[in-house]
């Protein structure tokens, strides 16, 4: 197997581990102890243990939520992968009370891997379109949204 190909399995992995299982009991194995997040969430710790408290954030929001990798495209010591997002709303999430919605958002996470572990995490998912179906974003964005007005 090349280097190339193992790398991609860290990122599988990733997704079903952390994302759709929740497991964050293999945050040794597949995390690095100089882990960077690139765009935490504000008021989380960094490194591992604010990664730890984001699987937390999402999986309290979104129990039986989970992420398809859709594609992955690696070169050199990064991978890019294209997932998509699923879950029923039934605890809070970010301060939104429970809604019951199910829904589906996509994404883009580009990480740095070394020695087997994700060492860099950038990423970039449609939040905006996953607060609209949560009906949870302000009036006059949701508004603006409804006529399909991009934001600044």
């Amino acid at each position: 197997m090349s280097d190339l190909d193992r790398n991609k399995d860290v990122l599988r992995r990733f997704y079903e581990e952390f994302w759709t299982k929740g497991n964050v009991d293999v945050i040794d194995e597949l995390i690095a102890d100089d882990y960077v997040d690139h765009q935490p969430l504000p008021d989380l710790p960094a490194g591992k243990a604010g990664f730890a408290e984001l699987i937390r954030v999402w999986k309290t929001g979104f129990p039986d939520g989970g992420e398809t990798c859709d594609d992955l495209i690696a070169e050199g010591d990064k991978v890019v992968g294209l997932f998509t997002f699923r879950g029923t709303h039934t605890g809070e999430f970010m301060g939104i009370a429970p809604t019951g919605r199910t829904v589906t958002m996509t994404g883009i996470d580009v990480v740095r891997i070394r020695d087997g572990k994700i060492v860099e995490f950038w990423y970039a998912e449609q939040l905006h379109d996953l607060l609209r179906q949560l009906d949870a974003l302000p009036e006059s964005v949701a508004a603006s949204a409804a006529r399909g007005e991009q934001s600044a």
